[in-house]
């Protein structure tokens, strides 16, 4: 269904409830000439997170994709949802939903511009140029007016997606991830084990051999490779990481069943079995062969073996992208464990705009604070790096 917003002129701007109500080519051409493409940002997945009911109202996740046309030409758009909570997002505004609700105020409904359940930092306002990603912002404040709405929150975006979302009362708000970032030639993971520091190199070694001394070993499965088999016992895994913690799965198994029709292209599956045969773990990344970035999603195992995770979620994508002379691995959301494996921290954006004025004020003291103490932790992680300290003359006295 599709609800056009009141606009005193060209262009038109659509609200629709269905991301399958927007052209796929249209769409994903905006995305391919987009900074920061990804994979999570194709219309596909986002169709499939829709249909497959894993991202539907019911779940608190009601589609208002927001599009901008000229004519019959898409010149801006993104995915956009009101949010009736704030699970799946990685951007926690709890406190500030609690705030309201202790002045007698409702933060929920709030409008969201993200890709469910998915922490990766990309381009979120998709335009062809400056003037229409402009169009769409204008339309973002536009429905959280007339649907009366707290705020309007835009995760993970781009460069461009912050400039443009700059003055008029916007918040920018920064978080940290860790990532590894190579220079696109092959090498084997021994060679990067080597630019480490000592004690961190010999503590991955330690790891992977106790892996495999239990007997595990790892076969990489890619894209059409992928058998249906592979995907019934990756979610089986993926769902057993889930209940392990009390929780439901945010994904169906129909999401990935869409996901292996659709864009077979973007995943990696490692599949761990033991010295029986058995299939014990898996581990799924998504991948962009364009851009040669791999993406590190959801991993699990049918039983405990000591340093499994670790193994099948950070050291086989990474001797992965090694090997194919890929040059980024984005190990996922937080986690300073991370750094000790070589994934460095990375700043990630996001903007918010608040209708209230008063609480628009305090949030901003409160940003402009945690901003401050985020540039700091990330000075200081800087400053532990995991690497080996350049060679000089000398001989190392480390190795």
């Amino acid at each position: 269904m599709t609800a056009p917003l009141p606009s005193p002129a060209q262009p038109t701007i659509r609200v629709d409830d269905d991301p399958a109500a927007l052209p796929r080519d249209q769409w994903n051409a905006l995305l391919a000439a987009s900074p920061l493409p990804s994979p999570f940002m194709r219309l596909e997945y986002l169709e499939a997170m829709h249909a497959s009911g894993s991202a539907v109202a019911k779940k608190g996740w009601q589609a208002q994709f927001l599009s901008v046309w000229d004519g019959d030409t898409l010149i801006a758009a993104c995915p956009a949802y009101l949010k009736g909570h704030s699970y799946g997002e990685y951007v926690f505004d709890w406190a500030w939903a609690d705030a309201y609700d202790r002045h007698g105020l409702s933060y929920y409904p709030k409008l969201l511009v993200a890709v469910p359940f998915t922490p990766v930092p990309g381009s979120r306002l998709l335009a062809r140029d400056a003037d229409a990603r402009e169009w769409l912002v204008k339309a973002l404040r536009a429905l959280t007016a007339r649907s009366e709405l707290s705020s309007v929150h835009v995760l993970f975006g781009d460069d461009e997606d912050q400039r443009a979302l700059t003055g008029d009362g916007w918040l920018a708000r920064q978080q940290v991830q860790f990532h590894w970032t190579g220079d696109g030639q092959p090498r084997a993971f021994a060679d990067y084990l080597a630019t480490l520091q000592r004690e961190k190199r010999k503590k991955i070694q330690q790891e992977q051999r106790k892996v495999a001394d239990a007997g595990v070993r790892f076969t990489a499965l890619r894209g059409a490779a992928i058998t249906p088999e592979d995907w019934d016992f990756f979610y089986e895994c993926y769902t057993l990481t889930y209940l392990a913690h009390r929780n439901k799965p945010y994904l169906t198994r129909d999401f990935f069943a869409r996901m292996a029709a659709d864009l077979p292209e973007h995943w990696l599956m490692f599949v761990a079995r033991d010295a029986s045969d058995e299939r014990v773990a898996a581990s799924l990344v998504a991948i962009d062969a364009e851009q040669r970035a791999a993406y590190g999603r959801y991993w699990g195992s049918t039983r405990y073996i000591p340093n499994l995770h670790f193994d099948a979620c950070y050291y086989q994508p990474l001797a992965w992208c090694l090997e194919n002379g890929w040059r980024r691995f984005e190990g996922g959301a937080q986690g300073e464990h991370k750094m000790a494996r070589g994934l460095m921290p990375v700043a990630t954006r996001s903007a918010h705009w608040l209708a209230h004025p008063q609480f628009r004020e305090a949030v901003a003291d409160f940003l402009d604070r945690e901003g401050q103490a985020m540039d700091e932790y990330i000075d200081e992680l800087e400053r532990h790096q995991p690497f080996k300290a350049p060679r000089t003359d000398e001989a190392s006295a480390e190795d």
